[in-house]
């Protein structure tokens, strides 16, 4: 794989990879390296680790690094590694980027500020210091719905002046603004959904992948559903992607996090602990994610989702 053109890596269905827990609340090593390798497996290009699915808000700046280096000692060449480094306060920021590099990343995915509520002028200056003490290509993450916060066409039409800044992790759900940003981009700027529900359209419009929440439980599906659209199969893709739409909507009515987990313990590769402020869920929202995945195995639609039956409590 060559990793310094990220157009032959930076596409497709890359899952955001949750950070597993023993029952001591210690990173779970066995099975997080089992969830690496079932995405390479798999057929993906890379996988994004220590970022919202990870739970990097509640990791130690430790176990971050060594979660990094974990993945990128585990990969060894075969997928990029993806670093979630972002943080509300910029210096850290820089620190976990610097960590990053130092640990072997191939990318990093930095977030908008959270909380901070910044203006335009700080979101622009925010991601000019990250890439001034980095060499690594830098991946923005645009997700209103946690940093109260959009990233301005503008801003990120002048942040993509640098060659450093990639792409682009939009979880606006909005194709429409994928079809006006295209057009003012770089041709080697890559469009990346952060919404599972919306990336066949996204993809359909121009986008060149997700990364995602459910190519964690089925990455053949979701791999089916990017080749469906990369050969113009609308008809193919759309009906996969309705398998899922009920999946997605179980995964998403309580904690994503907590619902992610839930639903890998169900296949029987990590335990569904999660870290305070998160809980585990409640047995109804495991219920409907039990539903939700069993008449996706029964469908046959993915070849790694094969239990016979799926715990429903």
């Amino acid at each position: 794989m060559t990793l310094h053109q990220p157009m032959h890596w930076l596409g497709g269905f890359i899952a955001d990879l949750p950070t597993p827990f023993d029952d001591g609340d210690r990173v779970d090593w066995p099975a997080f390296e089992t969830l690496c390798e079932r995405q390479i497996g798999s057929g993906a290009t890379a996988i994004v680790v220590g970022e919202t699915m990870g739970e990097d808000s509640t990791l130690g700046r430790d176990e971050h690094e060594e979660i990094v280096a974990a993945a990128v000692d585990i990969a060894r060449g075969r997928v990029a590694v993806i670093a979630g480094a972002g943080s509300n306060a910029t210096g850290q920021a820089m620190e976990l980027t610097t960590m990053a590099e130092a640990a072997g990343a191939d990318a990093i995915l930095s977030v908008v500020p959270y909380y901070n509520k910044p203006m335009q002028a700080g979101i622009l200056a925010h991601f000019q210091a990250i890439v001034g003490v980095t060499g690594l290509p830098v991946i923005l993450h645009d997700v209103p719905s946690r940093t109260m916060r959009e990233i301005s066409d503008e801003t990120i039409v002048r942040l993509s002046e640098s060659r450093q800044f990639i792409g682009l992790k939009d979880a606006t759900g909005s194709v429409a603004r994928l079809m006006r940003l295209k057009p003012t981009l770089p041709p080697m700027f890559r469009f990346l959904s952060g919404d599972d529900a919306t990336t066949p359209a996204y993809l359909a419009s121009g986008g060149n992948g997700c990364i995602s929440m459910v190519a964690n439980l089925f990455p053949e599906l979701c791999h089916g559903i990017y080749e469906g659209c990369m050969k113009s199969h609308i008809p193919v893709s759309e009906g996969l992607s309705a398998r899922i739409a009920a999946l997605v909507t179980a995964l998403s009515a309580d904690s994503e996090v907590a619902a992610l987990k839930y639903g890998l313990s169900c296949l029987g590769l990590v335990k569904p602990a999660v870290r305070l402020p998160l809980v585990e869920l409640g047995d109804d929202a495991r219920k409907a994610v039990a539903l939700a995945m069993t008449a996706l195995c029964e469908d046959k639609v993915s070849a790694d989702a094969s239990p016979r039956r799926l715990a429903m409590s």
